[in-house]
């Protein structure tokens, strides 16, 4: 596909000149536009035909079709393998060719997935590696989940991720995951996503009863364990309660007991389907945007990809919001494993430790995730000579302290961007007033040259966060030009 805007490589400071250039020229001006000021420089909706903004919604409909059925983790992997299928990527394993143009994808214990295709150039001489997490905050069921208060069943939970606990009151909430029996059988749930399924609630105090909840600071509305919702309000008979009844319904709907719940992984999620945001509908509002639009980007990039020097890698990690912890976490050996094992294969009794030091060393990798953007209500919680907007483009992420890319690979990526076209904009936090981490820290650990870069959200960690469908589209033709680079 040809670039949006062919013509206009640029990009005035963070913002884009370019596009108001572009608006221009669609109205007939024969003068240039000077560089835009820093509120009114266009977004990149402007100048936009008819049909490149079919390329911009179509690709928009199939990522809320995605993320609709990807809403943890593992059902993430299992929506990449899909797609991974359909494009001719077939399973790793030891010994499979890996000639040229080979797509193999390495399933990590059905929370992690990469997918990869073989360049043209020895691996010895380093690959192209896309990193992103497909965990999102959430709450979680504890081993001994659950209880009976107040003639209500209720689950008892634990949070993952950062959350906001007061924001996930009285929405409707959806059970995933799965059940892990001794026998080894494995029981998958999935309630709440179907139109006629049930859903969970945690109900919250109305305002005729909650005046001694507001004395409470606006993170201790509802506390961490106070985050329980309803699972059921019916007994199972005169003497006993509707904690029996759950456990009935759980021996003969799924063969589980109670006791089987110490092995489960399930994960409560907002049962929200994505919508379009706006009379314009160029907005998207979606749960699990931090991280899996980043992931959806990348893997829709690696899937068109065709012939490239040099190795790609996707990797699509689980447990960032926790500290990258586990074995499917990016803080893990798991990938630099399965990069040791395709170079062993390439270059047979002559590998050697030091050549894999060498080719990670001389790898370039991107960590995609993104970042708040400019809130319209509280635009004071950016200083905006630094701040990215939604549709102007993908962000650089520079946050000083020692976190950065090196400038020589910031140039790099600065000049692989403009050479492909792709709008960009940086992303700095006030000083001391913001945070976040991404991937990148893990991968930098092993010597190789990694650069930040996502989209701006706004809502991130909220059960509704809400992104640009224009700053998704170019977060994927930034990959795509990274892996042709």
């Amino acid at each position: 596909m040809p670039a949006l805007f062919p013509h206009l490589p640029g990009h005035c400071n963070t913002r884009l000149a370019a596009l108001a250039v572009s608006a221009s020229l669609l109205a007939g001006a024969a003068s240039a536009i000077p560089p835009c000021e820093e509120k009114k420089c266009p977004t990149n909706w402007v100048g936009m035909s008819l049909a490149q903004e079919k390329e911009v919604m179509g690709f928009a409909n199939d990522y809320k079709r995605f993320i609709n059925k990807a809403r943890t983790e593992t059902t993430t992997v299992t929506q990449a393998i899909k797609l991974a299928k359909a494009a001719g990527f077939k399973p790793w394993h030891l010994g499979a060719s890996l000639k040229p143009g080979s797509k193999y994808y390495d399933n990590n214990r059905g929370r992690s997935i990469t997918l990869f295709i073989i360049g043209d150039a020895p691996l010895s001489d380093g690959a192209r590696i896309s990193a992103s997490h497909i965990d999102s905050p959430r709450l979680e069921l504890k081993g001994r989940p659950v209880y009976e208060k107040s003639g209500f069943a209720l689950f008892q939970t634990n949070y993952h991720g950062g959350i906001k606990n007061y924001q996930w009151t009285n929405i409707p909430l959806a059970l995933l995951g799965h059940v892990d029996k001794k026998d080894g059988k494995r029981i998958h749930i999935s309630v709440g996503l179907d139109k006629d399924d049930p859903v969970f609630v945690i109900a919250g105090l109305s305002p005729h009863v909650d005046v001694d909840l507001r004395k409470r600071k606006n993170r201790d509305v509802i506390a961490a364990e106070e985050l329980d919702p309803i699972i059921g309000n019916r007994e199972l008979d005169e003497k006993n309660g509707a904690k029996a009844l759950v456990k009935s319904y759980l021996r003969n709907t799924y063969d589980i007991g109670l006791d089987d719940l110490v092995s489960a992984e399930l994960s409560l999620v907002p049962a929200f389907a994505p919508r379009d945001l706006g009379f314009d509908r160029t907005l998207i509002a979606a749960y699990g945007q931090d991280d899996r639009l980043s992931a959806y980007a990348s893997l829709r990039a690696i899937l068109a990809a065709k012939s490239l020097q040099k190795t790609a890698f996707v990797w699509l990690a689980d447990n960032e919001e926790v500290g990258n912890r586990n074995n499917t976490g990016a803080h893990s050996t798991y990938f630099i494993d399965l990069f040791s094992d395709l170079l062993l294969q390439q270059m047979g009794d002559a590998y050697r430790e030091p050549f894999l030091r060498r080719a990670l060393k001389a790898s370039r990798v991107v960590s995609t995730d993104v970042n708040p953007g400019i809130n319209p209500n509280w635009p004071s919680a950016w200083e905006a000579g630094n701040a990215p907007r939604h549709g102007h483009g993908i962000n650089l992420k520079i946050y000083g302290r020692g976190n950065d890319a090196n400038s020589e690979y910031l140039a790099w990526t600065r000049a692989m961007l403009d050479d492909a076209g792709v709008p960009w904009q940086t992303a700095t936090y006030k000083v001391g007033k913001g945070g976040g981490g991404t991937l990148g820290g893990e991968l930098s650990h092993y010597n190789m040259d990694v650069v930040d870069f996502g989209v701006p959200v706004l809502s991130i960690h909220t059960p509704y966060a809400v992104s640009s469908k224009s700053d998704l589209f170019w977060l994927y033709k930034a990959n795509t030009a990274f892996f042709e680079k």
